[in-house]
C-alpha cells in the first residue's frame, strides 16, 4: 500500500473522536466480537482495499458462508487490533507493508522471504492464506517511446542510460529502495533526482509525459499507467520489497472452506486486474467497489 493511501488513514483514524460527534464513524468497528458462525470483513480506508474486500465478501457468501461487511475502517494502527480482538475476521492486506508494521527491523524483501518473515510476525490469532500475484507498491515506469529508445525492461537496465532525470516522492531520495538502493543494487550512478510530492499522481505523471524526467516512481496499481501505456520496469533483484495482496484472518474463521474460497480468488487475482478495476472505479462511470467485485467474480468463474 503506498505512503498516500496509508497517510489518509491515518488521517480517518485521527479524526475519529469528531467524526463520531457528528455522525458515523468509519473507524468504529463497534467493539462487538464478530459472532461465531459469521465472517467480518473489513477493509481499509481506500477504494482497492474495498473492491478487494467485496470479492472475498461476495465470493463467501455465494458459497454459502454467513458475512458481515465493516468496511473504510482505516489504517493499520485500528484495523490489526480490531482483527486481534475478533471484531473483525478477515480483511486483504498487502504482504510487505504488513511485515514492516508487525516488525519494523525486518529487511525480508522476496516474495518467499516475506512470506516466511510474516510467520514468525503475526500475532498467535492470525494468520496470512495464500497470496495473489497481485500487488501494490512502488514502480519504476518509463513512456513507451523512452523504453524502446533504451531497450528497457528492467531496472537494471537503466545502468546504460547517461543523465538519467528520476521524478519520485522527496523520501525516495534517501530510502532504501529509493536513490540509495538504485546505486547499491543496480549499480546505477550520477541520477539526477526531481522531487515531486504527489505520491506518483497528476504532476509526476505529467513531468513524465512532458518529457522533464525519464522515470517515475508510481503505484503500482495507479489508472495513469494503463491509461497512458507505461513501461514499469521489473525489478530481479527486488529492491523495492514485495507488496503482494494477501488475505489476513482470524484462525478461529479459517475453515478449510474459507481458505479454498480465498486461495482460489489470490489464484487469478493480477496486478492488472487491480489496475483494470481502479481505472474503472475512478474512471467517468466511478463503478462502485460492490459491483466491480460482482464483475470480476463472474468473469473469473468464482461464483
Amino acid at each position: 500500500m503506498s505512503i498516500t493511501k496509508l497517510t489518509a488513514g491515518l488521517a480517518v483514524a485521527a479524526l475519529g473522536l469528531s467524526l463520531s460527534a457528528c455522525g458515523s464513524d468509519p473507524t468504529d468497528t463497534g467493539g462487538k466480537k464478530s459472532a461465531s458462525d459469521t465472517i467480518t470483513v473489513g477493509s481499509a480506508a481506500f477504494p482497492e482495499n474495498e473492491i478487494i474486500a467485496e470479492i472475498y465478501a461476495q465470493a463467501l457468501e455465494a458459497k454459502g458462508v454467513k458475512v458481515k461487511k465493516k468496511l473504510n475502517i482505516g489504517a493499520r494502527e485500528v484495523y490489526i487490533p480490531a482483527l486481534k480482538k475478533g471484531e473483525i475476521d478477515l480483511l486483504p492486506e498487502y504482504s510487505g507493508n504488513l511485515l514492516s508494521y508487525l516488525d519494523p527491523k525486518a529487511t525480508a524483501t522476496s516474495e518467499a522471504d516475506i512470506e516466511e518473515a510474516l510467520d514468525n510476525a503475526l500475532p498467535d490469532n492470525l494468520e496470512v492464506l495464500d497470496a495473489a500475484k497481485a500487488e501494490d507498491k512502488d514502480s519504476l515506469n518509463v513512456t513507451p517511446d523512452f523504453a524502446a529508445k533504451n531497450n528497457l525492461k528492467t531496472i537494471a537496465d537503466l545502468k546504460n542510460v547517461k543523465g538519467l532525470t528520476l521524478g519520485a516522492n522527496p523520501e525516495f531520495k534517501e530510502r532504501a529502495y529509493g536513490i540509495p538502493g538504485l546505486e547499491k543494487v543496480y549499480g546505477i550512478t550520477g541520477i539526477k533526482f526531481v522531487p515531486i510530492g504527489d505520491g506518483g499522481g497528476p504532476k509526476t505523471l505529467k513531468s513524465l509525459l512532458d518529457g522533464d524526467i525519464d522515470v517515475a516512481d508510481i503505484y503500482s496499481t495507479t489508472p495513469s499507467i494503463l491509461a497512458n501505456k507505461l513501461v514499469t520496469l521489473e525489478d530481479p533483484q527486488n529492491l523495492i520489497a514485495a507488496q503482494q495482496v494477501i488475505p489476513l484472518i482470524n484462525d478461529e474463521k479459517a475453515s478449510d472452506k474459507v481458505e479454498k474460497i480465498l486461495d482460489d480468488i489470490s489464484a487469478q487475482l493480477t496486478t492488472a486486474d487491480l489496475l483494470d478495476l481502479n481505472s474503472k472505479n475512478q474512471g467517468a462511470d466511478k463503478t462502485a467497489p460492490a459491483v466491480l467485485a460482482k464483475e470480476w467474480l463472474t468473469s473469473k468463474g468464482l461464483i
